[in-house]
């Protein structure tokens, strides 16, 4: 019997850099507390342009965890926060009852035509805190934990991890972590949170003898131990957690348990409401509401 309960290959767009999206998925709404999956890059940036930058823009009801495989990006929101991302970093921002921020390429890493790659997800909050209050908080790579096995690296993000647990502070139970595995090297996923994933971001690895490639996103069986098993030099990211506390509409950059709440939200957006979704400071632009 295989531990591989669905397999998710992305859908491919172009929003000025080339993004795999993963999750929402018809197969798979959710893993655990994550409702958003998406692979950015890799890809380099022109100098002198803002091809890459994303303009202000609103969220609801989620977290936002940004990481970085290579280059950089500069977060500013309305709380006033400004923070330069590298790799290894994570970059946690809470949107609760509402917060806006942007995302641009600094200028020595277009410069330098440096390669952008990295993951962009969102976690939905549980529903007692979808309107509590906006944060932000970033984890420079050095504070988070890493564990040397045998021909496997793990970086442990959110959650724990063969005893280590990150100092990331979730809503509700969280995995999240990268592993880099050297070929013909194992890594068994224990059964410790209910909902696992396992997404390929380069090489490929066996599940019960069935191989999945690079770009895809294996969802595991729940309460049984999964071994992964290298069939070259490979890079993973391990998510999962709790499952949701209910259903969730995602609608644009939204999340929330209420449909009510995402009419308020999109007049508010629409009417630049600042008492529901402050300005940054510094930016001008911002992404207008879609028509649909």
């Amino acid at each position: 019997m295989s531990s591989i309960l669905q397999r998710i290959t992305p859908h491919i767009r172009d929003i000025g850099f080339p993004v795999r999206r993963l999750l929402p998925d018809a197969k798979a709404r959710s893993v655990g507390p994550f409702v958003f999956l998406d692979h950015m890059g890799p890809t380099s940036f022109e100098a002198g342009t803002t091809a890459g930058d994303v303009r202000a823009h609103p969220h609801i009801g989620l977290a936002t965890i940004t990481y970085l495989f290579s280059g950089a990006i500069v977060h500013r929101d309305s709380l006033g926060s400004v923070q330069r991302i590298e790799p290894g970093d994570v970059n946690w921002m809470t949107s609760g009852r509402g917060i806006v921020h942007s995302e641009r390429i600094p200028a020595d890493i277009r410069d330098q035509a440096t390669i952008v790659q990295g993951l962009q997800m969102w976690v939905a909050l549980p529903q007692e805190a979808e309107e509590c209050e906006p944060g932000f908080w970033h984890y420079p790579n050095a504070d988070l934990p890493r564990i040397a096995l045998d021909g496997v690296n793990v970086h442990v993000l959110v959650g724990t991890v063969a005893e280590q647990t990150s100092p990331v502070k979730a809503a509700s139970p969280t995995l999240y972590a990268a592993l880099d595995m050297h070929g013909g090297s194992t890594f068994t996923v224990q059964a410790d949170y209910a909902e696992r994933a396992v997404y390929v971001v380069s090489g490929s690895i066996a599940v019960d003898d069935e191989l999945v490639e690079s770009g895809t996103l294996i969802v595991l069986e729940s309460g049984v131990e999964v071994e992964l098993v290298a069939q070259s030099d490979a890079r993973l990211m391990l998510v999962g957690g709790a499952p949701l506390d209910g259903p969730r509409t995602l609608w644009w950059n939204f999340v929330t348990s209420s449909k009510e709440r995402l009419e308020v939200a999109k007049t508010a957006w629409a009417d630049q409401d600042p008492a529901q979704f402050p300005k940054v400071p510094g930016e001008v632009e911002f992404i207008p509401l879609p028509e649909r």
